[in-house]
């Protein structure tokens, strides 16, 4: 991992307040954690910026991706908004039900939508003090 993105997963690691999570802390304190957190992850995304989503990323799933692999998968730009609805936790997992806002652009250069809602599903891993993002393959 670069320097770059060294810090920037080392900023991640902070941004949340308090003591550390643990799969035994309250669902309640997990699940407001991790909405944070996924809500600072798609801040990022919507903004354009990579290099700090993928620092939200569980330890796992940095070594099986790195930043360029992560950057060359996920695209940005066509996000809008997002909004979390719920946040469930059992021991050291959270699921975050979210609707995502993005606008479609075709790649052929025909035909585009603006403002289209769909529900995700994200799964959250609370490990080292921490929630961090777990990607699918």
């Amino acid at each position: 991992m670069g320097v770059c993105a060294l810090t920037v997963a080392m900023a991640a690691g902070c941004a949340t307040k308090g003591a550390e999570l643990t799969a035994d802390s309250p669902p309640e304190v997990k699940a407001a954690a991790v909405k944070e957190r996924a809500s600072a992850r798609w801040a990022e995304l919507i903004k354009g910026n990579r290099d700090a989503a993928y620092a939200y990323l569980s330890a796992g799933a940095r070594q099986m991706m790195s930043l360029e692999q992560y950057n060359a998968r996920v695209k940005t730009g066509e996000f809008r908004a997002v909004q979390i609805h719920k946040v469930d936790c059992e021991a050291e997992i959270c699921t975050v039900k979210l609707q995502l806002t993005y606008d479609y652009r075709s790649t052929k250069g025909v035909g585009a939508a603006k403002g289209i809602t769909t529900a995700v599903q994200e799964t959250w891993v609370v490990e080292k003090g921490q929630a961090w993002f777990v990607m699918g393959p």
